[in-house]
């Protein structure tokens, strides 16, 4: 059996491609309403319209439901991670933990298997990143994931690997909690592109030089480049910076055009950027992209200004 705490899109989304594919699955919501209504219709229609719950997949209210089988995902927002885990002890207790979240704690500046790890250091800690979208995961279309772990890696690939959900495994944790990450401050810096007509050109330029300020941070940080290359850094980074889908894209967008945007909808992009600047500064990683997609977001500076700043910026080598 397989638990998941969070119903959310992507929570119900990996529930539904894991029980096609004949897994037993408790799929914890927070909320009892949301649960009675999923245990009713077999759906959870406020996320994933029309997407039907497999037989094998039950769904919970109470927490303690989910535990006890061969992992735990934990599909819920980088900044609520460490206090449901403070909140619900009774989840691990030795049971493989599997991060499901992207990116750095406000409070820590630790990445989601490092909080796991404090918290449950009984439990073996993973994460599961890349390029997905939740709805294309439901809808059964081939997606690639990248599973970090150092501990029972390769059992816990063979436990959540499905005929249209490939897992590749690294026992790099660093690499590939940073490019998850990190690419979502790129995708609303691409999306303020977009959003202010500056065109695809500009983007291809935004994303290059995203992808470069990716790469000096996780190296500064220990790690390896190749990981920044794989799906969980670079596969991510394309699929979030050039699809209305990411919710970070979107953001940028409504940042650009200087529209309003719905704050109930998490944007990790911004907190993530507030962390890995703090990060960066410690370590003396020079970061304009992301300190400029901060100010944004926090209202600190216009965009045209922000433009203005970065193409100033003085010419050097590539």
């Amino acid at each position: 059996m397989i638990g998941i705490l969070g119903a959310g899109a992507f929570g119900t989304a990996l529930a539904v491609a894991l029980g096609q594919a004949g897994r037993q699955v408790r799929l914890w919501a927070r909320d009892a309403r949301t649960v009675a209504q999923m245990q009713e219709t077999r759906r959870n229609d406020k996320v994933l319209p029309g997407v039907d719950l497999p037989k094998t997949v039950s769904v919970h209210a109470e927490i303690a439901e989910i535990g006890g089988g061969e992992a735990v995902l934990l599909a819920i927002p980088m900044q609520t991670l460490a206090g449901a885990l403070d909140l619900y002890p009774e989840i691990g207790q030795g049971t493989p933990l599997v991060a499901c979240c992207k990116g750095v704690d406000l409070t820590s500046l630790r990445g989601p298997v490092a909080l796991i790890r404090d918290r449950r250091p009984e439990s073996v800690a993973a994460i599961l990143t890349g390029p997905s979208f939740a709805v294309d995961i439901a809808r059964g279309l081939p997606t690639a994931l990248t599973l970090a772990a150092t501990d029972r890696g390769a059992e816990l690939q063979d436990l959540l690997s499905t005929p249209t959900l490939r897992l590749y495994r690294t026992d790099d944790i660093t690499g590939a909690e940073l490019g998850g990450a990190l690419k979502n401050v790129v995708a609303i810096a691409a999306g303020a592109v977009i959003g202010a007509g500056l065109g695809d050109s500009a983007r291809a330029a935004l994303m290059t030089r995203g992808y470069a300020e990716m790469v000096r941070l996780a190296m500064a940080l220990g790690a390896r480049p190749e990981t920044l290359a794989g799906l969980s850094g670079l596969g991510d980074l394309v699929l979030t910076c050039t699809s209305t889908q990411s919710r970070n894209f979107r953001f940028g967008l409504s940042l650009g055009q200087g529209t309003g945007f719905d704050p109930s909808i998490t944007v990790e992009g911004v907190a993530t950027a507030s962390a890995v600047l703090r990060l960066a500064e410690a370590r003396g990683v020079d970061m304009p992209i992301t300190a400029m997609v901060d100010a944004l977001a926090s209202g600190r500076i216009a965009l045209n200004d922000a433009i203005g700043q970065l193409m100033s910026r003085p010419l050097k080598q590539e």
